[in-house]
C-alpha cells in the first residue's frame, strides 16, 4: 500500500527514475569484470534482449533424460523455454505442430494465459483484455510489426487472422526500449513459421467439420460449418532458401438466442418496471479465406532476408428475427382491469418483490417486428520485409519495411412491421414475468404472424429527418473504413568488450504513418407509392401490405421467451424490390465522415546486459525511446437552427491536429539466483494512443432556441442556447509508469511455477465525457435577427469532447503452474496441468467527476484458468476451464455505436480428445474431437449495479468439431 501511495502521489517520470536507480545501483556495485557471450540476436523487430523463438516445430528433447514429447506437451515445453529465456515478462502459446495452435482460434489460446481474458461476441472469443485493461490498451504486432485492424478502433479482432498461420504468439507484459509500439497492458506478437528453422520438407493438410448445439434459429440460417487448411514448407539451394506457404478456408456458423431490455422505468406503484424489451434470434455465418507466404534467404552467415505476406478476407452475414415491445418507456398503460387504470393511480395488477415489478400486465402495446440483415466484408493485407546484415563480427544492421492495410464495408439493414403507423393500429395486451435468469417472459395476445394485421410501416412513428417526420419502415447504414499503416525501421546493434555486465548496445529508429478513413452513409426506407423524401407531409404512404416475395415460408418462434412466433421475412428482398430509399440528411449524419492521420518518429537507444553480478547470472537491458507524433484529422462540423420557422443545417469543413514528443525510459533484469530459479524485474514508461474515433475533428453544433432570452447572470453553460459535441483532434496518448516483478522456478524434468506482480500509474487517461466552457460569440449569427437581440451576452456554452483529464492506478498479481505429473511420479507420465490465477485492483478518476472511481472496461477482478491434459502414445485428451469475474463489457448500442455495460461472471468449459497414428500405413494421420462452451454459459449484462436489471442476455449454445489432419 505504501508503494502504491508513493507512486500515485508523484510524477510518472520521477517515479520511474527512482525505480530505475533502485534496480541498477546494486548491479553496478557487484558487476564482474567479464561477461558471458551475448544471446543470439532476433532476426526481426523483436525485443533484442530475447532469444530467437523459432525452434523446431516437431519435437522437444529434454537433455537430462532424452525423452521426446510432441503435441500439447511440446507446445507447453516450448512456451516455457521462451518464458525462461526472455528478460521480459512474457507468456506464450506455441503450435503443437505445423499449422495447429492448441485451440480453435488465436483468441481462444490467448485467453488461457495468465491475466488474459477474452470477451465473447457473436459466440466467438474476439476482444482481449490483458491485466485488467481492455483491447484499446494493448498493441498487436505481426512478426514484430504493428498491425491495423478491421475493427472500429485499435483493438484487434482476432477473427481476421487464421490460427493455422502462426507458430508462436507471445504476450509481452513488460517493455524494453527495442519493443516499438508496446502497449500499456501488454503487447501481443503473432509469429509466423520460419521455413529454415524446420530443416525438412513438410506438407500438412487439415479439415474440420463444425456443428452448433442449437439448431438454426432463422429459416435462412445454418448450424453447420467447416474449416480446411494446407501448409507446405521446403528448403532449397543447400538449405539457404526456405519457403512456407499456407492457405485456409472456413465457414463458421453460430446461433444466438438474444434478449435485450431497453432499461427500467418507475411504475405507477413506485417500483421499477421493465421499460421495454427486444427478444430476437440470430443466425450468423462467417466465411473466411486466407493465404500466407514466407520466403527466407540466408546465403551466408552475414546476410539473412525474410519476406512475409499475409492476406485474409472474411464475409460475415447476420440474420435477425425478433420484436420490440415498448412498455414502461413506450407510453403504454398497465392492465385496464386494474381498479386505478382510469385515474392513472394503480392499486393492483402487479407482483412486487423488493421494489421491483417481477410480474406485470401492459395494455395498448404497439410492438415493432424486426427482420434485419447485417453483412460485413473485410480484407486484410500485411507485408513485411526484414534484412539483417552482419557488418563485422560484432556489428549488425537490420532494416525492416512493412505495410498493413485493412478495408471493411458494412451493410446494416433494418426493416419494421407493425399493426399501424404511429400507434394507429390495434394495441396488444402483454404479460411480462421475470425469470430466474433475469430475463422477462413476454406473453402477447396478438398473433404476430398474421399478415392481415401486420403491415410494413413505422409502428411507433419514430422516423424524423431532423426537420420533419418521415415514414421510417426501414433503415440502412453502410459505413466504410480503410486503415493503412506503413513503417520503416533500422536497427544497429553491437557487442561490448570488457564492459562489466554490459554486453552490447543497440540504437534504432522507426517511422510509421497510419491513416484511418471513415465514411458513412445511411438511408431512410419507406413504402413506395407517392410522396418525396419519405416525408409524411408530402404524401408518403404510411403503411403497405407485405409482398408475398418477402415471406420466407415459415415463421420464427421466440418461445424461449414466451412469444409464440414472429413473421419470417427476407429483408434483402424488401430492400431490392420494395422499399423507396432516401438519403439520411440529419445534421448528425452529415458530419460523420472523417480521416485521422498519425505520423510517428521513434528513436531508441539501449545497453544490453549479459554477465554476472554478485556471482549470479544476469541478463537485461537499460534504454529509452523518444517518440515524436504529428497527429491530424480532417472532417466537418454542422450547425442546426430554426430561423423564421424554417430549419437550417449548415455544414463546414474542419481540420485540426497536434504535435507532441514523449520520452519513455525502461529497464529489464533477469537474475538466475539458483539453477532454474529466476527473479525478473522491469520498470518502464509506456503509452497507448486513444481510440481513433475520439481523435476525429468532427463536431456537431447545436442551437437550442428555447434557451434564448433566459436570464443567465452567472453565465452558467447549462443555460446557454449553444453547445458542441464531437471528437478532439488534439487528444494525446494515455501514459503509464509500470513496475513489474516475476519470480519463476523451472524444474529439471519439465514444468515451472511463477508468481508475478505489477503496478501501473496511469495519467492522461482519456475522459470520454469531458466538457468545458466556451464562448460562442462567433455563433450568434446562426440565430434569427430577433433571437440575436435576445441572446445578449449569454454565449458561454459547453463543448463536449474527450480530454486527457483522468488518472489512477492498477495493480495485481498472477500465479501460474505448468506441471507434468511425471515430475511427481513416473506412474503419472503423460498427465499434467497448466493453471493460472490473477487478481487486479484499480482506481481511476476522471476530471468530469473527480470524486467517483470508474470501472475500467474489460477489467475482471479475478481470472482463473486450468487445463488438465493427458498425452501419450499418440492419444491426447484435454479439459479446459476458464473463469472471469464480472467486468465492464463493450457491446453494440443504438445504431451499432459501441457502449459499455456491466457483464456478469463467466465460466467456460471446453474439451478435446484425439489420436495420432504414429506407425503403420496411417502414420501422420490425426483425428480430433472438440467441444466448446460445454457449460452453455450465456453472456449477460446488467445496469446500475443491480443484477436484476438485466440488459443483454445472449445464449450461444455449445459448438462441436471433428477434424482430420495429415502430415507427410
Amino acid at each position: 500500500m505504501a508503494l502504491r501511495n508513493g507512486l500515485t502521489s508523484g510524477t510518472s517520470l520521477g517515479t520511474l527514475a527512482i525505480a530505475l536507480g533502485a534496480l541498477t545501483l546494486p548491479l553496478a556495485a557487484h558487476a564482474q569484470d567479464t561477461a558471458t557471450a551475448s544471446p543470439d540476436q532476433a532476426t526481426e523487430a523483436t525485443p533484442t534482449a530475447d532469444v530467437d523463438t523459432q525452434t523446431s516445430t516437431d519435437t522437444v528433447t529434454a537433455p537430462s533424460n532424452e525423452i521426446v514429447v510432441t503435441g500439447f506437451r511440446a507446445s507447453l515445453a516450448k512456451s516455457a523455454a521462451i518464458k525462461r529465456n526472455s528478460t521480459l515478462i512474457v507468456d506464450s502459446v506455441t503450435a503443437e505442430d505445423i499449422g495447429k495452435l492448441p485451440d480453435v482460434s488465436i483468441a481462444d489460446s490467448l485467453a488461457r494465459l495468465p491475466g488474459v481474458t477474452a470477451q465473447r461476441l457473436e459466440g466467438r472469443d474476439q476482444r482481449l483484455s490483458i491485466r485488467g485493461l481492455g483491447p484499446d490498451f494493448s498493441t498487436t504486432l505481426l512478426n514484430g510489426r504493428e498491425q491495423v485492424t478491421v475493427g472500429d478502433n485499435r483493438g484487434v479482432e482476432y477473427d481476421q487472422y487464421p490460427s493455422e498461420f502462426f507458430q508462436t504468439v507471445n504476450v509481452y507484459k513488460s517493455a524494453d526500449a527495442s519493443l516499438i509500439s508496446s502497449g500499456i497492458a501488454g503487447t501481443v506478437d503473432l509469429r509466423m513459421l520460419r521455413p529454415l528453422a524446420v530443416n525438412k520438407r513438410v506438407f500438412s493438410i487439415g479439415a474440420r467439420a463444425e456443428m452448433n448445439g442449437i439448431d438454426k434459429l432463422t429459416p435462412d440460417g445454418t448450424r453447420y460449418g467447416y474449416r480446411g487448411s494446407a501448409t507446405y514448407v521446403d528448403q532449397f539451394a543447400n538449405d539457404t532458401l526456405g519457403i512456407a506457404l499456407g492457405v485456409s478456408a472456413s465457414s463458421i456458423p453460430s446461433q444466438d438466442e438474444r434478449y435485450n431490455a431497453w432499461g427500467y422505468s418507475t411504475a405507477t406503484n413506485g417500483a421499477l418496471e421493465l421499460g421495454g424489451a427486444k427478444p430476437y434470434v440470430q443466425s450468423n455465418l462467417l466465411n473466411r479465406i486466407g493465404g500466407v507466404a514466407t520466403i527466407e534467404w540466408q546465403p551466408s552467415d552475414r546476410f539473412h532476408s525474410t519476406l512475409d505476406i499475409l492476406y485474409s478476407h472474411f464475409n460475415e452475414k447476420q440474420r435477425f428475427k425478433g420484436i420490440e415491445f415498448p412498455l414502461g418507456y413506450g407510453g403504454v398503460v398497465n392492465d385496464p382491469t386494474d381498479p386505478g387504470y382510469a385515474t392513472g393511480v394503480h392499486t393492483g395488477g402487479f407482483t412486487v418483490v423488493d421494489g421491483f415489478n417481477v410480474q406485470e400486465t401492459f395494455s395498448n402495446v404497439h410492438a415493432v417486428q424486426r427482420n434485419d440483415y447485417n453483412e460485413r466484408k473485410a480484407d486484410n493485407w500485411s507485408i513485411g520485409w526484414n534484412n539483417v546484415l552482419k557488418l563485422n563480427d560484432k556489428l549488425n544492421l537490420t532494416v525492416d519495411a512493412s505495410w498493413s492495410r485493412a478495408t471493411r464495408t458494412d451493410f446494416l439493414l433494418e426493416t419494421y412491421t407493425g399493426a399501424g403507423y404511429a400507434k394507429s393500429g390495434p394495441g396488444d395486451t402483454v404479460n411480462v414475468t421475470q425469470q430466474p435468469d433475469g430475463t422477462f417472459r413476454i406473453v402477447p395476445t396478438l398473433d404476430y404472424t398474421d399478415t392481415s394485421i401486420f403491415k410494413i410501416t413505422d409502428p411507433q412513428g419514430w422516423g424524423y429527418n431532423g426537420t420533419t417526420p418521415v415514414v421510417q419502415s426501414g433503415f440502412l447504414n453502410t459505413p466504410d473504413f480503410t486503415d493503412d499503416l506503413k513503417a520503416l525501421r533500422a536497427d544497429l546493434n553491437g557487442e561490448l568488450d570488457n564492459a562489466g555486465i554490459f554486453s552490447g548496445w543497440a540504437i534504432g529508429a522507426n517511422y510509421s504513418q497510419r491513416k484511418k478513413v471513415s465514411a458513412f452513409r445511411s438511408e431512410f426506407l419507406c413504402p413506395p407509392g407517392g410522396g418525396t423524401g419519405c416525408t409524411v407531409n408530402s404524401g408518403t404512404p404510411t403503411e403497405a401490405a407485405i409482398p408475398d416475395g418477402a415471406l420466407l415460408g415459415s415463421n420464427v418462434p421466440l418461445d424461449y421467451l414466451g412469444v409464440p412466433g414472429v413473421l419470417g421475412l427476407n429483408p434483402l428482398y424488401l430492400y431490392d424490390n420494395f422499399f423507396n430509399s432516401v438519403y439520411d440528411n440529419r445534421p448528425v449524419s452529415l458530419v460523420r465522415d472523417n480521416s485521422v492521420t498519425e505520423k510517428v518518429w521513434t528513436g531508441y537507444a539501449q545497453l544490453k546486459i549479459d554477465g554476472e553480478a554478485g556471482g549470479k547470472a544476469i541478463k537485461g537491458s537499460i534504454g529509452f525511446q523518444v517518440v515524436h507524433t504529428d497527429q491530424s484529422s480532417i472532417g466537418s462540423t454542422s450547425s442546426f437552427n430554426v430561423i423564421d420557422g424554417n430549419p437550417v443545417v449548415t455544414i463546414n469543413p474542419a481540420s485540426g491536429g497536434i504535435s507532441y514528443t514523449n520520452f519513455l525510459p525502461s529497464a529489464t533484469f533477469s537474475v538466475e539466483l539458483e539453477p532454474g530459479f529466476y527473479v525478473k524485474l522491469g520498470a518502464s514508461q509506456t503509452m497507448v494512443r486513444p481510440r481513433l474515433d475520439q481523435e476525429r475533428v468532427n463536431q456537431e453544433v447545436d442551437v437550442d432556441n428555447s434557451k434564448v432570452g433566459i436570464s443567465n447572470p452567472t453565465q452558467d453553460p447549462q443555460f446557454s442556447p449553444f453547445s458542441i459535441s464531437g471528437g478532439n483532434a488534439e487528444l494525446k496518448p494515455y501514459q503509464s509508469t509500470n513496475i513489474d516483478v516475476s519470480v519463476e522456478k523451472y524444474f529439471s524434468r519439465g514444468g515451472y511455477i511463477s508468481l508475478a506482480g505489477y503496478f501501473k500509474h496511469l495519467t492522461d487517461y482519456v475522459d470520454a465525457q469531458a466538457s468545458y466552457a466556451y464562448d460562442f460569440s462567433n455563433f450568434v449569427s446562426l440565430l434569427s435577427p430577433a433571437n440575436q437581440a435576445l441572446v445578449g451576452n449569454n454565449t458561454i456554452g459547453l463543448v463536449k469532447a474527450p480530454a486527457n483529464d483522468g488518472q489512477g492506478y492498477l495493480l495485481g498479481f498472477e500465479a501460474t503452474a505448468s506441471l507434468p505429473f511425471e515430475t511427481i511420479t513416473p506412474a503419472l507420465s503423460g498427465f499434467g496441468i497448466f493453471a493460472s490465477g490473477s487478481y487486479t485492483d484499480s482506481a481511476i478518476k476522471l476530471g468530469s467527476n473527480p470524486t467517483q472511481v470508474i470501472t475500467l472496461p474489460g477489467l475482471s477482478d479475478w481470472v482463473a484458468n486450468a487445463q488438465l491434459y493427458y498425452e501419450k502414445h499418440g492419444f491426447q485428451a484435454r479439459v479446459s476451464y476458464r473463469y472471469r469475474s464480472g467486468f465492464l463489457g463493450e457491446v453494440a448500442g443504438l445504431s451499432a455505436n459501441p457502449t459499455y455495460r456491466q457483464a456478469k461472471a463467466e465460466a467456460i468449459l471446453d474439451a478435446q480428445i484425439g489420436y495420432e497414428f504414429q506407425s503403420g500405413p496411417l502414420q501422420g494421420l490425426s483425428i480430433l474431437l472438440e467441444g466448446k462452451n460445454l457449460t452453455d454459459r450465456p453472456f449477460v449484462t446488467y445496469q446500475n449495479d443491480d443484477p436484476r436489471q438485466v440488459i443483454d442476455y445472449q445464449r450461444y449454445g455449445r459448438d462441436y468439431f471433428i477434424g482430420l489432419s495429415y502430415k507427410f
